[in-house]
């Protein structure tokens, strides 16, 4: 097991319950990488079929995480897209000043 998960599964009552916690990190973080990186405007209909194949593609991830680190992946990639969204926000600023 990769490190969060690891620590999951030993500091959390039982294996249900940190398997619950790390797909709904999965999802979580997945649906944040996605909105910073790849989202659109949608419609309300159109948002939720992408957000609902997200929830069932995390079922998968979550069985890979307890291999791979899936979680940390996700972390890397959340804060490079953040870092990212600030300073492009950051140069459209300085450019419209």
């Amino acid at each position: 097991m990769s490190g969060v998960t690891r620590y999951l599964y030993e500091n959390l009552p039982t294996y249900d319950i940190a398997g619950y916690v790390v797909f709904v990190l999965v999802f979580l973080l997945s649906a944040l990488v996605y909105k910073l990186g790849f989202a659109k405007q949608l419609r309300l209909g159109q948002n939720m079929i992408i957000y609902s194949f997200l929830f069932v593609g995390c079922i998968i991830l979550t069985f890979l995480a307890l291999f791979l680190p899936m979680v940390e992946g996700l972390l890397v990639a959340a804060l490079i897209l953040i870092v990212y969204k600030m300073r492009l926000k950051r140069e459209k600023n300085e450019q419209a000043a």
